[in-house]
């Protein structure tokens, strides 16, 4: 039985990357604010249970803001909010962009894999390598939806078994390209039971599971209706599409967009 494993199609320095980029866009944000913010500081005081509010410049020292002008009070409190989150930004971004320089997902893969094929006969690697990974997990024995016996055998290149015209020309694509998959491998989901995604693989980038789904009957009412329940369902077991779940689709006036296909593959399965 597969186990279901919500994995973000995202290595960890593209997070990284993503991250710094925000921190850069609110740095640009609250600079330019910045620019157009009033002398001074702001001091709060107390006198008689009320609030007190003062503006503090070297050049006048402490002067009390009337309450009539709460927008410089609203002014010179964003002031100082933005310049901790300034300070805060351009220190995290230093930190983020020196790990950049020298982080690598793959790095201590790479440092067994650069070893001599005869050392690495003699190693232990650390951690099982992405091959080793992937070889396992296809030879773990499941099985399958089955098939009637009087339907249609349609067979993919490499001699599995498929259901559909398009699944066989998605196999024979996959195939060529030497990505390894398992063909309607059940999975668990809460609550409806066991289902059985057309192909299921494993991320070179996360070493998660990620499903394809296929639709090809769009243009049926009923088939696209279960098609979307299926589609919640996944998405209520935390397998979402664009992160851990691929959909295509087709109708009778639409077939299996190979381009699509092509670049799908290139973005989760490459």
């Amino acid at each position: 039985m597969g186990v279901i494993e919500r994995s973000y199609v995202i290595t960890i320095k593209e997070q990284l990357i993503h991250e710094l980029n925000r921190l850069n866009s609110i740095n640009q944000k609250v600079q330019q604010e910045l620019l157009k913010a009033p002398e001074g500081s702001l001091r709060l005081g107390k006198s008689q249970g009320c609030v007190q509010y003062f503006r503090c410049t070297e050049a006048d020292g402490k002067v009390y803001i009337p309450k009539n002008d709460i927008s410089l009070v609203k002014k010179l409190a964003q002031k100082s909010y933005n310049n901790k989150i300034l300070r805060y930004t351009e220190k995290v971004s230093r930190q983020l962009e020196g790990l950049l320089k020298i982080y690598d997902d793959d790095k201590i893969e790479q440092i067994y894999q650069l070893e001599h094929a005869e050392r690495q006969k003699l190693i232990i690697p650390v951690e099982p390598t992405k091959k080793q990974k992937l070889d396992e997990w296809i030879s773990e024995p499941y099985e399958g939806k089955g098939f009637l016996v009087d339907s249609q055998v349609i067979m993919s290149n490499n001699g599995v078994r498929v259901r559909s015209k398009s699944e066989k020309i998605l196999a024979d694509y996959f195939e060529s390209k030497g990505i390894k998959y398992k063909y309607e491998c059940p999975i668990r989901l809460k609550p409806y039971g066991t289902i059985y995604p057309d192909f299921t693989f494993l991320s070179n980038k996360t070493g998660g599971e990620i499903y394809w789904e296929h639709e090809g009957m769009m243009d049926n009412p009923d088939y696209a209706k279960s098609a979307i329940k299926k589609i919640e369902l996944y998405e209520n077991n935390g397998i979402f599409p664009g992160e851990n779940l691929i959909l295509t689709f087709e109708s009778s006036a639409s077939v299996v967009n190979m381009n699509v296909v092509k670049e799908l593959t290139d973005r989760y399965l490459l």
